[in-house]
């Protein structure tokens, strides 16, 4: 029994002595891009999943064979390389009500940091129009830079790329 409060005493100490010679860098960030889009938000929601590849532009390889959100709990965010099924899993899908919501957890282009992303699209009809709103939090080991870029990203992606794509169709 005297073996334990030395064993507790000495993991107290091996912590401590852990903490004050590395430094934590986790943080938090959080943003919201919202877009007002034609049509219904089953539509939206349709082109914001399944097949991606005509929209999204940032990829891990050159020219994925497959680009893709799989929108059903347990699913994911995929790029497939190449025909042999290589690739990556960006995000896994936590939450799918088609027309109403859709979210995803994963560190997106940022794989191999300790770093978590939610994404959430929420939906919802006005009139003959659909407001889609992109609600993202971040939190875990990052660069002090990543919040803003981040967010560029995202408004790239929404605003830039998918909101012409889906209107020019």
């Amino acid at each position: 029994m005297k073996l334990i409060p030395i064993l507790l005493l000495t993991l107290l100490c091996s912590c401590q002595s852990h903490q004050t010679n590395e430094q934590s860098h986790a943080h938090s960030f959080s943003f919201v891009i919202e877009t007002i889009l034609p049509g219904t938000s089953n539509k939206v929601y349709d082109h914001l999943t399944g097949d991606i590849s005509a929209w999204w532009d940032h990829t891990f390889s050159n020219n994925p064979s497959k680009l893709y959100i799989e929108a059903k709990p347990g699913g994911g965010f995929y790029e497939i390389f190449d025909e042999s099924g290589d690739g990556v899993r960006h995000a896994v899908v936590t939450g799918a009500h088609r027309g109403k919501m859709l979210r995803m957890e994963g560190p997106l282009g940022l794989a191999g940091h300790a770093l978590t992303l939610v994404t959430t699209y929420h939906l919802s009809e006005q009139n003959d129009s659909t407001i889609l709103k992109v609600e993202v939090h971040g939190s875990g080991e990052f660069n002090k830079e990543w919040p803003e870029v981040i967010e560029n990203v995202w408004n790239h992606f929404i605003i830039e790329q998918f909101k012409p794509y889906y209107e020019n169709m």
